[in-house]
Parts: C-alpha cells; structure tokens; sequence
C-alpha cells in the first residue's frame, strides 16, 4: 500500500508540474485562440458578425425547443406517474396534434432558413473586390500571389517560423510565446475596409484556407479553383489555419493576415515593389558554386527540410537526398524532379521558386552531406528547363570563372524568346488580362520574325497558353485574342499571313504551371 501511495503521490506531482507548464504556455493571442475559448472568434467583418448572430440565435431556438420538449416530458412522467394512481389515456390519432408538430417544425425552420440563406449569399458575392489575392496551398505553407488592385504583381511564400518549429520538434514548450505554431515569415497583409477576394487552389492535395475572425473557410484544390471574401473592419494580426487534414505537416501551415490601414498598406506595397526590385535575380547571371551552396542551404531549410529533413536522410517514405542517385546521378534528372515531382504528388512539384532559387536547392543538395558531386546548375538551366529543354547527361554545368564571367548558353528568359537561333519555341509574354504587347514582349515577336525571315520555306503556329483560373470560355477568348496580336505583328514585320497557323488555346493547370507560363503564345515550326 505505501509504495502504491508513493506512485500516486509522484504521479500527481508530475501531472501537476505538467498542467502548470502547459498554463504558463498557454496564453490568450489578440486576433487568434484564447485560453479556454467557449465561444466563436470574436467577428471584424460583417459576415463575421452575422454569423454569429445566427449562431446565438440557433442556439437560443434549439435551448427553447429542449427546455420544451424535456419540460413537458419530465412534468408528464413525475406527475402522472403510476405510483400516484394515474391511468394512462386511451385515445387513437389526434388530427390537432398532428397538424401541431408538422406545421410547427416547418415553421422554425423557415425562420432559421430565411437569415442563413441571405448569410450564405452574401458570403459566396465575391463580385466588385478591391484587391484579388491567390492563395495556393503547397505542402506544408501557404503561397499569395496579388493578382489585382494595390500591390498587383507581388508574390510570396508564407512558411512557419522556424524557432517554432524547432520548439515543437523539441518538445519543449515551457516558453512558448502567444503566437507559438501561428508566427510565420511573410503573412498576408491586407487593407482595412477593402473587400479582399481570395481565390484558392493548391498545388499538390487539399487544404483549406480559415480565418475564423473573418467568418471564411474554403477548400483548396489542385486542379480547381475556389474563391471567398472578407472585409476586415478592424487594423491589426489576425491568424487561422489550415482545415483540411492533408499530410504530416498539417499542423505546421498557419495563416496570418495582418490588417493595416490604407496609408501603411500603400507603404509597405512601396516597400515590397523595391525589396521585389532589388531582389531580382538576372537569370543569365553565372553564379560561383560556394554562392550557390550558401544561398541554397537556405532555400532547403525553408522549403525541403520538413520532409528531406535537415540531415537529408529523410524518413519513412521520403527518400533520401544524402547519397541519393537522383542527386548524384545527371544534373537532368533532379531537375526534372524539383520542376515536375515524383510519385503523383508525393514529392511535390516546386515550379513557384524563383530559377535562381531552384538553380541553387540543387546545386546545395548535389554538393552537401556525403554528396560531393562538384555539379553546378545555373540559373539560366531552369529557365530553358521550364521551355522543355533540360541538359542531357549528368555532365554539370560551368562554374564562374575567375576573370570576366562567360555568356551561359541562350535560355529564355521572361519576355524573351526561347531561342534566337532556332525555330523555336519562342517564347512571348502578356500581362494578367491584357492582349496588348508591350515593349518586351514587342521585342520577343520581332527577334522570332528575324529567324522565319531567313527562313521563308517554313510554315509557322501559333499556341497560346491559359490557365485554369477562372471562366474557361473567356481564357480561351483571351488566349485567342493575344495570338493574333502576335500574328499581326509577325505580318507587319514580313512575316507574310499564309504562313500563320492559328493553334488552339492549351490550358496549364494550377500543379503543372506557373502563373507566367499561362500567360505566354509561343511561336513555333509546323511539323
């Protein structure tokens, strides 16, 4: 008995000193959980508020109902109970009774319809947005991409912080702060009182994008498109998560949507166009292979540990990356890999990495660990891979020189065409929603028109690319529409018209293409 009161007594301090870490962990997070939260967010937009105005509302009518029916029930069993002498009735159907509880069901019912039906309308009107957001789930982060309005033309990747995540991996959480497994890198960051369209799709499985202080949740789906909308009326932090179970990392890709008022959002896309700016990588530029390493080991913490891990040796059905022959094996081969996945979407494709941010992933993995290759890829490799041209063999590329830096091999770069010395395919790129060719894009169009006017025996096509966003019809009207601004030019620069073959329009889904592959018309030979 006394060693069993010793147990008990160790096992209570324990549980004790457990439950008073987790409530030092525990704290209340302004726009996200609270510590024994009871009650939904609290709402900053107006469907939000409306939602839970229904909630209260259903809640008050089905307590009504229970109190009610139990009420009557309980009352009818303690009252005409058989110990105090009381007979049941005999009696057949009651037409009253009958009619009573058909009629009356039906009639709170339609006075829960009515408002959850006008909720629900009023959530699903994504018309007349002031600023459109793609939100593309990848295993495991979230990838935003400003389509329209302010900031149109930014694009980032959110991935939770890495302190947090290796807190978690430790299982240390004793001072874990108010934000633990909910802070990330880049959060969404929207203005206040201006309707927000959110269109989601993802990249490898389902996920779903919630936000609960904004009364939103909508399913991701590779291959598909949906789209929802808030308002939020209140500036500040704002977090959700991921809804849908899709994989091992599913707890590790937050949402964080900070609120700023339009004078602060107007800075900071200010700030992003020149951080973009200057970020910008030449993709002809010849990189040395310790700066490619360097700037690689950083895009594998970010974007390939959580799987890879950061040994590399993997675990369970990821495969290994240290002594992989895939990254020992032809430069051909993990580029292909990284640009295309493997295993029908197990190892996703990572086509939304910058050419220099894939040049260097592969080049760290083929010359980190165990894996000294000496291979390098340049920048400019991915940029003809995306083309469909990939290095043969498992020769690597040239390293930088010493001196002066030699021309890598012509690649097509965006707004450029896919070669200058070949039939092609030359490459033409367009705005989001725009027919028009701009300067750029002029410049593609004239250099394929030198090629095809020293070359008068062939017949040309032109393909213009779509993606699945949005109305299929209009994409392919779209399409159609920049294919003969091309054609009109290539006829007002020699390029006689019988010569022309208009293709039609080809779709790339949301996992097969990038956002700027869909918005190209490549000028090719006729086979």
């Amino acid at each position: 008995m006394k060693n069993i009161s010793t147990k008990l007594v160790s096992w209570s301090l324990a549980l004790a000193a457990w439950g008073s870490s987790m409530a030092y962990a525990a704290q209340d997070l302004p726009g996200g959980p609270a510590v024994n939260q009871l009650n939904l967010h609290p709402p900053v937009t107006r469907i939000a508020v409306e939602q839970h105005w229904l909630h209260w509302m259903m809640l008050i009518i089905c307590t009504v109902i229970f109190l009610g029916v139990f009420g009557v029930m309980f009352y009818s069993i303690w009252k005409h109970r058989k110990s105090q002498g009381a007979k049941a009735a005999n009696f057949h159907e009651s037409v009253k009774v009958e009619i009573a509880w058909t009629v009356a069901p039906f009639i709170i019912v339609i006075l829960i319809a009515l408002p959850a039906t006008k909720v629900l309308v009023a959530q699903k009107d994504t018309t007349n947005a002031d600023l459109t957001i793609k939100a593309t789930g990848y295993q495991w982060k979230w990838g935003y991409d400003y389509l329209n309005g302010e900031g149109e033309g930014l694009a980032f990747i959110s991935t939770l912080d890495t302190a947090h995540r290796q807190m978690s991996n430790s299982g240390d959480v004793s001072n874990a702060p108010s934000d633990y497994l909910l802070k990330v890198d880049n959060p969404l960051v929207v203005p206040v009182d201006k309707k927000v369209r959110i269109i989601t799709t993802a990249n490898d499985v389902i996920h779903s994008f919630m936000v609960p202080a904004f009364g939103i949740k909508q399913d991701a789906i590779p291959g598909f498109v949906r789209d929802t909308w808030f308002k939020a009326e209140k500036i500040g932090d704002y977090y959700g998560q991921c809804a849908e179970l899709c994989g091992k990392e599913h707890a590790y890709m937050p949402i964080h949507v900070k609120v700023l008022s339009a004078e602060n959002y107007t800075a900071w896309v200010a700030g992003e166009m020149k951080k973009l700016a200057a970020k910008a990588d030449d993709p002809n530029k010849v990189w040395a292979l310790a700066d490619l390493v360097t700037r690689g080991e950083k895009v594998y913490a970010a974007n390939c540990a959580a799987c890879h891990q950061p040994n590399g040796k993997g675990a369970g059905p990821i495969k290994a990356l240290d002594g992989s022959p895939v990254v020992q094996g032809p430069t051909g081969d993990m580029m292909h890999a990284v640009l295309e996945g493997r295993a029908n979407g197990a190892m996703p494709a990572w086509k939304q990495l910058s050419d220099t941010d894939l040049a260097a992933v592969v080049t760290f993995a083929k010359n980190h660990w165990s894996n000294k290759t000496g291979q390098l890829v340049q920048p400019a490799q991915f940029v003809a891979a995306r083309g469909g041209k990939f290095p043969e063999g498992g020769a690597a590329a040239p390293a930088a020189p010493a001196a002066e830096p030699a021309a890598p091999a012509p690649a097509p770069a965006e707004n450029a065409p896919a070669a200058d010395s070949d039939s092609g395919p030359h490459q033409v790129f367009f705005e989001t929603g725009k027919s028009t060719l701009d300067d750029k894009a002029q410049a593609a169009v004239k250099k394929a028109a030198e090629y095809w006017s020293a070359h008068k025996d062939g017949k040309i096509a032109l393909s213009g690319f779509v993606d699945s966003t949005g109305n299929a019809e209009k994409n392919a009207e779209l399409a159609k529409e920049r294919a003969k601004a091309v054609s009109k030019l290539l006829t007002e620069s020699g390029i006689a018209a019988d010569r022309i073959e208009m293709r039609k329009p080809e779709t790339i889904t949301a996992a097969a293409g990038t956002d700027q592959q869909a918005r190209r018309v490549d000028i090719t030979a006729v086979q």
